[in-house]
């Protein structure tokens, strides 16, 4: 590889081999991780822990599917999109330990957190349907965060600008191939579309809390409902769906994924990611 560390790979025009995940320990190392002036570091630090939650627990999600897809290309496509997140939460992790100052890295928030510590939405858990189940998740996941990548990438921290302009590229292609997959199967025969439509009526009622707002958020989470509902339109009508018509789920005191309280999966996700990391503490492989 012609460069050193993760980020000189993100800003790289030209090379199409690098992946997440290879030939480098500290996704953020020889990078200037200071904070940039006027800019909170605790709130910054903790709205990449809750882009690189998200990221990471749908992440292991998609990789339960490796070898339960309907075809081979179908699990070779959905590994590499959790490929992709998994990046994306590496990098999100580590700058979340470099803004707070506590130099926690990667590792430590991914496999030595308690559940109430992490801050992913309660959508990315959800986990045990069949595969419309997935496709809508992964629709309205990719929607949802390619609208929001797309304004981050303004931001005034270039670390964080950097990666939501690397994730955009990879964001567009995962709305893609779920969309294809949702037109695909509503579109198809009665059973296909029966089973896309409770794919949908699935996830919904997790929908709201994608653009609830919350005090550390860097961008208005509602701002970006307007072009998630233009796109989700859009797709619906090609697939002969309809947009589902139930309420958000409650949370907990009003409190939901942001604030650390999840759905009862959330434990069994985590016991199984965090098995071996626990077993052997400090192990490397």
């Amino acid at each position: 590889m012609s460069f050193d560390n993760v980020y000189e790979a993100i800003t790289e025009d030209n090379d199409a081999r690098w992946a997440f995940g290879t030939g480098f320990a500290d996704p953020l190392s020889g990078v200037d991780t200071s904070v940039p002036s006027g800019v909170d570091g605790a709130r910054l630090a903790a709205y990449c822990l809750m882009l690189g939650d998200d990221a990471l627990i749908f992440s292991h999600r998609l990789q339960e599917w490796v070898s339960n897809a309907p075809e081979l290309e179908d699990e070779v496509a959905i590994a590499n999109i959790g490929l992709d997140l998994l990046g994306q939460a590496r990098l999100l992790l580590a700058r979340s330990g470099k803004a707070d100052g506590t130099d926690r890295s990667e590792d430590t928030l991914a496999f030595l957190r308690a559940e109430n510590e992490f801050r992913n939405v309660r959508l990315a858990e959800l986990g045990g349907g069949h595969f419309g189940h997935l496709i809508a998740q992964l629709f309205v996941f990719s929607t949802w965060r390619l609208a929001l990548f797309q304004q981050l990438e303004s931001s005034v921290d270039p670390v964080l600008a950097a990666i939501a302009a690397k994730g955009v590229k990879e964001l567009a292609y995962h709305r893609d191939y779920a969309a294809q997959w949702l037109v695909r199967l509503g579109d198809g025969t009665p059973l296909s579309h029966e089973r896309m439509a409770e794919g949908l009526a699935a996830v919904w009622p997790y929908v709201d809390e994608l653009f609830a707002t919350h005090p550390d958020e860097l961008v208005d989470a509602a701002s970006l409902r307007p072009e998630f509902d233009a796109v989700v339109e859009q797709a619906l009508t090609a697939a002969t769906l309809e947009r589902p018509e139930i309420g958000a789920i409650a949370g907990v005191s009003g409190r939901t994924g942001r604030d650390g309280v999840h759905t009862e999966q959330m434990g069994f996700l985590l016991a199984e990611l965090q098995s071996v990391a626990r077993a052997m503490p400090g192990a490397s492989w």
